[in-house]
């Protein structure tokens, strides 16, 4: 993550929010006195907190655990040639 100062964050505003939304890379602000701040997209904030509601989920974890091991084992649904025909044709 790269870090600049809050005055070079301030004077150069619109270019770091513009390179922060289509990097999809966080920015530390540091401050010389006081707390240093994240800026990021909304977009990518959502899907981080969508991650650690996952993450959060014991029920969601343990079904996430039960995929992987009928993945691993090879268990899982196979769809028929004419499944698969019918969803590749959309």
């Amino acid at each position: 993550m790269n870090s600049i100062s809050v005055n070079q964050f301030r004077d150069n505003l619109k270019s770091y929010v513009e390179q922060t939304v289509s990097d999809h890379e966080p920015l530390k602000v540091t401050r010389r006195a006081g707390d240093d701040f994240i800026v990021m997209s909304a977009d990518d904030w959502e899907r981080e907190q969508e991650t650690l509601h996952v993450l959060q989920s014991n029920s969601l974890m343990q079904q996430i655990a039960d995929s992987m091991k009928t993945h691993t084992n090879n268990k899982g649904y196979k769809p028929t040639q004419e499944q698969l025909d019918e969803i590749t044709n959309l």
